[in-house]
């Protein structure tokens, strides 16, 4: 499929019906024109997540790629960035441990720390990350896929009479139980120049819509929301345990296997992802980046 915007005809194939693409044959190590950008972003909205397979960016590459999109975001509110790049946010698999106690929610559906449970990135500050960019460092052979899920068909797949209920909702965020160990550890994280001492819930519509197309998508995850405001305990477990169901539906997700070099792109505020723990003990390492954000609306 070509996706052309003035005079540029990028290279663009799809991998599922409704979410997710590649973007073949564009050099990464160097600046788009205005013209490339705009398609690639064109191309990014529309499929919610993009891949860059063979980029093999360096740490300041892939700053530098990041940086064409929006400003960045410190490499996490918790963990400190990688030695001279304050923004880049390593996740090495084999250190379960420290994986289990620092980063995301690790589920009875993972298997030690080795996968992360499907989740939006960083939804328990105010403004939660627009987008995630990540570079795929050391991958393994066979396992290891992540999943991306289209919160916006989600969304649009539930009765009008459920969509309208959901509009008027109000959901805590809470990331103190995957990061609060870390930060007690560290004394202190900074998000966005602000430096804190504790997480403390925030709140955000259970509906958003998205500031560039407008449209409307599920903005709930079980990595980071604790209850829906206003609703009893067990009225919002037994809501919230639907929407996931839902929004993670087969016919929402495409699964995407990584080769060493490849740069991943998605939309954070329309999509929900997981990382699969298929993969034994092999090494799993990648970079993240994330573009700054705006308050859900």
């Amino acid at each position: 499929m070509a996706i052309t915007t003035s005079d540029v005809a990028l290279d663009v194939v799809p991998l599922s019906g409704r979410i997710g693409a590649e973007i073949r044959g564009l050099d990464l190590h160097h600046p788009f024109d205005a013209d490339t950008l705009a398609a690639v972003r064109a191309t990014w909205l529309r499929h919610r997540v993009v891949f860059f397979p063979d980029a093999n960016l360096t740490p300041a590459e892939h700053v530098a790629f990041a940086r064409q999109f929006g400003d960045l975001t410190p490499a996490h509110p918790v963990i400190p960035g990688i030695t001279g790049f304050p923004e880049v946010f390593e996740i090495d698999y084999q250190k379960t441990a420290k994986l289990a106690a620092t980063y995301g929610k690790v589920s009875e559906r993972t298997e030690g720390g080795r996968g992360i449970d499907w989740h939006t990135d960083v939804t328990f500050v105010e403004r939660p990350p627009t987008g995630s960019i990540l570079n795929a460092i050391v991958i393994p052979p066979y396992g290891g896929d992540t999943m991306w899920s289209n919160q916006v068909a989600a969304y649009e797949a539930l009765s009008a009479p459920l969509r309208g209920w959901l509009d008027g909702l109000t959901a805590v965020h809470d990331g103190s139980a995957a990061f609060g160990p870390a930060l007690k550890q560290r004394k202190e994280g900074v998000w966005e120049g602000e430096v804190y001492t504790a997480l403390d819930p925030v709140e955000h519509p259970v509906i958003r819509t998205h500031p560039e197309t407008g449209e409307r998508s599920l903005f709930v995850n079980p990595g980071f929301t604790s209850h829906i405001k206003g609703l009893r305990r067990d009225e919002s477990a037994h809501l919230l345990q639907y929407l996931y169901a839902h929004s993670t539906k087969p016919e929402f997700v495409v699964r995407y296997h990584w080769h060493a070099g490849t740069i991943g792109f998605w939309d954070n505020r329309a999509t929900q992802h997981s990382v699969i723990a298929d993969y034994g003990d092999q090494d799993r390492i990648i970079h993240r980046v994330t573009l700054h954000g705006d308050k859900p609306v």
